[in-house]
């Protein structure tokens, strides 16, 4: 098929057919100053949904068994991949070089005063920030972004400017949301640090280097600012 073939193929697809929330739908063409990021979770659920990497559905990962909600809206990055270069810039800031990626795309939690009543959306998004968490051994990196031109969050450049009550909640959720009441269990989910700004476009730029040596074949779908 030629170039021209081809092109069309693609554009009657796009039409015809909902993308993977993963694959199919790009980063975007400013990244990863601003991101696109598709929503799992809004704070209201009592039901933890992940994408399913398979079809692209939303599933249902499990029940909330105990009173832990996201206090805020959570779901992922496109064409990005916690491998071998998260895990490094990982490795780096907690000085752990055995840490291996979890291999899921990268999560980013949304700061927003709207109140969005559910999840399968996708919305445009400021990086500021994340948390160095790990989960299991696995590098497990938390993007915090707020939603563009966000009346409350939208002006926030830098984590250092996030209210600590609410990063503090935050860090609490995910310390907690798998361990059960009263459990002896270790703990394997650990927050090492937080970051700024600066080391989250890092680590957007390294999870889509990860990707894309993960899936090569997907070339065509790179935004052209993240191909350096």
């Amino acid at each position: 098929m030629s170039k021209k073939e081809i092109d069309a193929a693609r554009r009657l697809m796009s039409l015809m057919f909902k993308a993977h929330p993963w694959h199919g739908v790009s980063m975007g063409d400013q990244a990863p100053d601003l991101v696109t990021a598709y929503i799992e979770i809004v704070p209201s659920d009592t039901v933890k949904y992940e994408v399913d990497k398979a079809t692209g559905f939303l599933k249902v990962d499990r029940p909330q068994r105990f009173s832990n909600f996201c206090p805020v809206y959570y779901g992922l990055i496109p064409q990005t991949f916690c491998g071998e270069r998260v895990a490094k810039l990982f490795g780096a800031r907690a000085g752990r070089p055995d840490m291996i990626g979890d291999g899921d795309p990268l999560d980013i939690c949304v700061l927003t005063e709207k109140a969005i009543p559910h999840s399968d959306i996708l919305l445009t998004a400021r990086p500021i920030g994340g948390f160095s968490m790990a989960d299991g051994g696995e590098a497990d990196d938390k993007i915090i972004a707020v939603m563009r031109d966000d009346a409350v969050y939208g002006t926030l450049t830098d984590l250092k400017e996030c209210p600590m009550t609410l990063l503090d909640r935050l860090q609490h959720y995910f310390l907690t949301y798998k361990q059960a009441p009263g459990s002896t269990a270790h703990n394997k989910v650990e927050i090492t640090s937080m970051y700024g700004r600066d080391e989250a476009i890092k680590v957007i730029h390294a999870s889509h280097d990860d990707y894309k040596e993960k899936f090569p074949e997907l070339e065509f779908m790179w935004p052209a600012g993240m191909n350096s």
